[in-house]
């Protein structure tokens, strides 16, 4: 077969082969993950958000045990989150009304939550405390990572040290005001992501915004995401002016990501109709895979926490549903593009599947459906 040759400025930038990134997903972008998108040609990216500065240090070593090509680290630098120097300081927030809400409707949904136990003070919060999430990027420092995506905030705060290090940056948005505030600061990067995505999202769709973005802060490279998972997402993506897609969905039904198959079975369960965007795994809007206990939530008006508070009791509640084998309603990530994954791959079957179909649909299938001439 003839090598196949997909290249933007995005490879250039990042000295990768195609023009895809893995979405650093927070547990599921491991180093296994990382290191196969990236030996696969794309950039993987491992996600930190849940890890301590010593498993994101542990991790990075792994990957580059895995691989000798680029790589980045995902991270949050949110605006607006609560800040909080320590994890006692951080689990002191979690009121006793949200805890026992969560606790008592887990009972009522059959997970086997003790009685009196008010959730929201287990280890989880060892990893969402401000302080320990600026140690992080300590981390990312020390090691010299090619690239770092706060996939929520904004990374303009590390330019010069990042730049002084040779690391690259990528700042996620969901309008174009955030993307120019990017762009003015000098992020190397920006990844537009639309209403559709998985996780962390904004309201304008990416049909809409990418345009909007790539006419906004020109020359600064703009990378799509939300509603991507094959070549025709990609060649979407590249008619549109970004010059690269950033990917999340379509590989959390890995063999390689770091996530147990009941997480991935509720995303090969699910259509485009099956998802939400929901204030209640991590007090921001998020788009989720829907359950009857989070529609609860919502109709009850149950209490929501400011982020990442919110993300400590609904952590604890997850924890007792793995535990117990009660998996129905795991409140998992996804995206509308949940409807295309319908069957595990590896992490490069994925990559080589997406480019494959771009090369076929620019080299054969335009030419025989557009005409441009008489």
């Amino acid at each position: 077969m003839a090598e196949r040759i997909l290249s933007t400025k995005l490879c250039k930038i990042l000295e990768i082969e195609y023009p895809i990134i893995l979405a650093g997903m927070g547990t599921i972008s491991g180093a296994e993950l990382t290191a196969a998108v990236s030996e696969a040609g794309g950039l993987g990216v491992i996600g930190a958000l849940e890890m301590t500065p010593d498993e994101l240090d542990i991790t990075i070593r792994q990957v580059k045990r895995l691989t000798s090509k680029p790589f980045g680290v995902d991270s949050v630098a949110p605006i607006g989150a609560i800040q909080s120097g320590t994890v006692e300081e951080l689990r002191n927030l979690v009121t006793e009304e949200s805890g026992l809400y969560a606790a008592n409707l887990g009972r009522r949904f059959g997970v086997p939550v003790p009685e009196g136990t008010m959730l929201g003070r287990g280890d989880r919060a060892l990893t969402w405390a401000t302080g320990l999430l600026l140690k992080q990027i300590e981390v990312v420092y020390e090691h010299k990572v090619p690239v770092f995506a706060a996939g929520l905030g904004s990374p303009a705060f590390m330019v010069p040290e990042a730049h002084a290090r040779g690391i690259k940056l990528m700042g996620v948005v969901g309008n174009v005001r955030q993307a120019q505030r990017e762009a003015e600061a000098g992020v190397d990067i920006v990844v537009a992501q639309g209403h559709e995505a998985g996780g962390h999202t904004g309201r304008i769709a990416t049909m809409a915004l990418v345009p909007q973005v790539v006419d906004a802060i020109h020359p600064t490279p703009v990378v799509a995401a939300g509603g991507i998972a094959d070549g025709r997402g990609l060649v979407a993506a590249l008619a549109l002016g970004a010059c690269g897609v950033w990917c999340g969905t379509v590989f959390t039904c890995t063999y390689e990501a770091n996530i147990d198959q009941a997480f991935k079975d509720q995303v090969l369960r699910a259509t485009e109709r099956d998802t939400r965007v929901t204030r209640v795994f991590t007090g921001k809007t998020c788009r989720m895979i829907d359950s009857e206990l989070i529609k609860t939530w919502e109709a009850e008006q149950g209490p929501i926490l400011p982020f990442p508070v919110q993300v400590l009791v609904t952590s604890d509640l997850i924890r007792y549903m793995m535990e117990s084998g009660k998996t129905e309603h795991l409140m998992m990530a996804g995206g509308q593009v949940c409807g295309m994954v319908n069957e595990m791959k590896s992490a490069r079957q994925v990559v080589e599947e997406i480019v494959d179909e771009a090369i076929r649909i620019l080299e054969e299938d335009f030419p025989s459906r557009i005409k441009l001439s008489k």
